[in-house]
């Protein structure tokens, strides 16, 4: 169990309350973004030092662990693809319509280089913007997504 509270402040700053003391502006920090998303996660003040380190998520109290997913989706955009729907070409640029966890999105892919394999079946694509997009698992892919995924790999 944890030995702090968070709660938001009037401006909605985490503030971390603990026997050592309040900090506000408690920004969470994950270890492992991707491969391990709800474990090894740190919260650390404004000055980057660690006031507390969580184990898992799912070990908080619900109220402290759903503020402090709440904070991180505000934090982080990471869209999930979960279909290839149409690219436009197999030349680079192409452009890629897909569906995420966040609806469908519409992006420029420059070069096959901006196509990261972080894990065995995982993948990162960077747009011609810079947005990260995460394949999490090629293998769940249907069919089609993985014909059209399979011809930039």
């Amino acid at each position: 169990m944890s030995n702090f509270t968070l709660s938001r402040n009037a401006f909605g700053k985490l503030v971390f309350t603990s026997p050592e003391g309040v900090h506000e502006g408690v920004v969470p920090v994950r270890a492992f973004p991707i491969a391990a998303p709800d474990e090894g996660i740190a919260l650390v003040d404004i000055d980057g030092h660690e006031l507390a380190w969580i184990d898992r998520l799912a070990d908080l109290p619900g109220p402290v662990r759903e503020l402090l997913e709440e904070e991180l989706k505000s934090r982080e955009f990471l869209p999930v693809i979960k279909r290839i729907r149409d690219v436009s070409t197999f030349a680079v640029p192409s452009t890629w319509e897909v569906e995420t966890d966040r609806g469908v999105a519409r992006f420029v892919l420059k070069g096959e280089e901006d196509i990261r394999r972080v894990a065995e079946s995982t993948l990162l694509i960077a747009d011609s913007h810079g947005v990260q997009y995460l394949l999490r698992n090629t293998e769940a892919l249907d069919k089609a997504s993985k014909k059209l995924l399979d011809r930039f790999l």
